[in-house]
């Protein structure tokens, strides 16, 4: 309940700061996107080429893999799925997220303003202000972007508030990763897989506890290893990850009959581990952060390759299934699939 309500509030502050930062960036050009644009490329080093699609992707099977892990992963990410466990039944589910994508997109759509504003404000501003001793890139790096437009735009003050939703949301962030990860391993893994038959809530408990601080551990070592990395592209490797381990168990759960334990075990984890490979065999891990010379996959997002490649093995290692727990699981489907499209037998909320 307080991890959904540091989410909840960390939203509405970001959308009135994103909101006003981006008013305050189109009244400095009268309100007109030409001017915006024109501004933009006369002070950017590359001119006009901004206006095509980013560097983040530089070749067509790049960009197809990125669509795929961005399309996808946000259907597997854990701490997604989980906030729909907040609402009372489905049909509150479907409205959250029919609000919520509209707040998403209208985020996006802001996104852009700021950008540009930021070529012009924070980069072009007199005297390089924002910029580090070289003249070229801005201090704290590309990711402090956003909130150099803050004080560009608003002052001190509005620094401040930027710097403090960007802090509640670093929290809100964590706090929903933190819990999804220590609830997977110590629910899902520990009390209901390795240890069915003998835990108790307090060994969960315990193991939950120990799982948080694990995952913190993770978390600042590999904070600390990406740290130069654009957020953007890190965002874009969790997102590849999501859509290879865990959409494909997901959808073949809940549209494919045939499909066994084994199936979705053994598919979800060639999901995740070809994911994570191929990302560490990329330039961006192998060269970039390791020194290992030249990539040995020369893509920086192989969703287009981990993502199928699960799919394959769900599909392979269902069909050879032929245990008793893989007919059980083949003669529960048309209940599951009558429960999964209408919530007839759901349990409701307990409490919230």
């Amino acid at each position: 309940l307080a991890t959904t309500w540091v989410q909840i509030i960390k939203a509405m502050l970001l959308l009135f700061g994103t909101t006003f930062m981006s008013i305050m960036v189109m009244a400095h050009f009268d309100f007109s996107f030409d001017e915006l644009f024109v501004q933009a490329t006369e002070v950017h080093a590359k001119g006009v080429e901004i206006m095509s699609p980013g560097g983040l992707v530089s070749d067509p099977i790049s960009a197809i893999s990125l669509g795929i892990a961005l399309m996808f992963g946000t259907a597997g990410l854990p701490h997604i799925l989980m906030r729909f466990f907040t609402v009372a039944d489905a049909k509150e589910a479907r409205k959250s997220v029919f609000v919520a994508t509209g707040l998403i997109g209208y985020f996006y759509v802001l996104t852009f303003i700021m950008g540009f504003g930021a070529i012009v404000l924070v980069l072009g501003a007199e005297g390089g202000v924002y910029l580090s001793s070289d003249g070229e890139t801005l201090k704290g790096m590309n990711n402090m972007a956003a909130v150099w437009l803050a004080h560009a735009v608003g002052g001190d003050y509005f620094l401040g508030f930027i710097s403090a939703v960007a802090f509640a949301t670093i929290l809100a962030v964590v706090s929903g990763l933190t819990l999804a990860g220590a609830s997977a391993i110590s629910h899902d893994l520990y009390a209901n897989a390795f240890e069915r038959e003998v835990c108790n809530e307090k060994q969960e408990m315990r193991v939950g506890k120990l799982a948080t601080v694990g995952i913190g551990i993770l978390a600042i070592i590999f904070g600390i290893a990406f740290e130069e990395q654009n957020i953007a592209f890190v965002v874009a490797l969790a997102f590849t990850i999501a859509a290879s381990a865990n959409f494909p168990v997901l959808f073949m759960s809940i549209f494919w009959k045939k499909l066994t334990t084994r199936g979705a075990v053994i598919g979800g984890y060639i999901g995740l581990v070809s994911a994570l490979v191929l990302v560490i065999l990329g330039p961006v891990v192998w060269t970039e952060i390791l020194g290992m010379g030249d990539p040995i996959v020369p893509y920086k997002f192989p969703a287009i390759f981990s993502v199928p490649l699960a799919f394959l093995a769900i599909w392979f290692f269902s069909i050879t299934d032929s245990s008793e727990d893989a007919k059980r699981c083949i003669d529960a489907f048309d209940a599951q699939e009558i429960r999964c499209q209408t919530g007839i037998g759901a349990d409701g909320a307990s409490a919230h």
